[in-house]
């Protein structure tokens, strides 16, 4: 039997990181998760992926928080160590995030920088510290948004964290091509998660004026975008890099 590979999830307790991880142990990996304050049913997902016959630990990390991603590291390290005698994992799918709706004139800078924390800079910073970590020869898949092609009126600071990080995939595909590392974009239209709860809450026709909008006439499942992590995690995807593939169904085209 080949050795495993592994994958690090972050935000992997719900939504779309527990889809993405599910996904890829059903393709065979073995996991290590991340949640922020959710430790039960980032438990859970442990659970169920081990019910598929692969092994997985949970960790907990903020990823706002970059004082705190050399002590990560460490932890990442001692995992491996312990539970797979090895010293690297071989993907990393940048997934964690927050929601938060303001429109333009009522952004405030509180709001700005806590989305820059999460979405940008802690992506860009968590890569960073984990590179020591990463197989060459891996993957990084980074989440952006449909929001990053089209607009709706609210997502303005959200989206541009976003597009920040698509422009980031590119130079990591470039600088870390020399190691073999494949950095991508999975860019997800609007799908039912708890993400998006809040939202389909306040506006009830969010969701048929979307699917109106779709050239497949509905808006995304979470099982609509854990597929597209586990090809981008695959052999099959080797020689896709630097790329953005958005699953939106056919949003606004």
């Amino acid at each position: 039997m080949s050795t495993p590979q592994i994958a690090l999830v972050t935000g992997g307790s719900r939504g779309l990181g527990r889809n993405s991880a599910l996904h890829l142990a059903q393709a065979g990996h073995d996991l290590i998760l991340t949640y922020r304050t959710q430790q039960a049913e980032a438990q859970a997902v442990v659970a169920e992926i081990e019910a598929l016959g692969r092994r997985a630990v949970a960790l907990p990390l903020d990823v706002g928080r970059v004082s705190t991603f050399p002590a990560f590291g460490a932890a990442v390290t001692e995992q491996l160590q312990r539970h797979w005698r090895r010293s690297t994992f071989d993907f990393l799918i940048n997934n964690a995030g927050i929601d938060a709706r303001s429109v333009f004139a009522e952004t405030t800078e509180e709001d700005f920088d806590n989305l820059l924390n999460v979405h940008f800079k802690g992506v860009y910073f968590l890569t960073q510290s984990l590179l020591p970590l990463l197989a060459d020869g891996g993957s990084i898949v980074n989440f952006s948004t449909g929001l990053a092609r089209f607009t709706t009126p609210g997502y303005a600071a959200y989206a541009s964290m976003k597009g920040a990080v698509e422009t980031l995939t590119k130079y990591l595909a470039k600088e870390l091509g020399g190691r073999g590392i494949r950095a991508n974009i999975v860019a997800p239209g609007i799908v039912k998660t708890d993400f998006t709860a809040a939202a389909r809450a306040a506006h009830p026709q969010l969701e048929e004026y979307m699917s109106a909008n779709t050239a497949l006439g509905r808006i995304g499942e979470p099982d609509d975008i854990g597929g597209v992590v586990a090809f981008l995690c695959s052999d099959a995807a080797r020689w896709v890099n630097a790329q953005r593939l958005e699953a939106s169904g056919g949003y606004s085209l």
